[in-house]
């Protein structure tokens, strides 16, 4: 099992990414949480398998059809279990 911090940067707000993530990590059985940065970034804290997870990060560099992403940023952080579900934060 894995756990990155991720932070997405580019065209990411207003375009659907957070709802989009969740969709994708739910769909992949992934956990955690994503939400908007002031300073117009996307962050994410993600969980699960490392296969489902690289499938994500894959998702991320792309992300939802009317985003145009820059540069996606991973940590990789020791896996916890925290979470039971994917949520947006605001």
């Amino acid at each position: 099992m894995k756990k990155n911090h991720v932070l997405i940067e580019g065209k990411v707000q207003g375009v659907f990414f957070r709802a989009n993530m969740q969709r994708v990590a739910e769909s992949l059985d992934l956990t955690g949480w994503v939400r908007n940065l002031p300073d117009g970034r996307v962050e994410a804290v993600v969980e699960g398998a490392e296969n489902n997870m690289a499938a994500m990060l894959d998702w991320c560099r792309q992300g939802p059809p009317y985003a145009a992403v820059r540069q996606v940023k991973i940590t990789e952080e020791p896996y916890s279990g925290d979470y039971r579900d994917f949520s947006i934060r605001y």
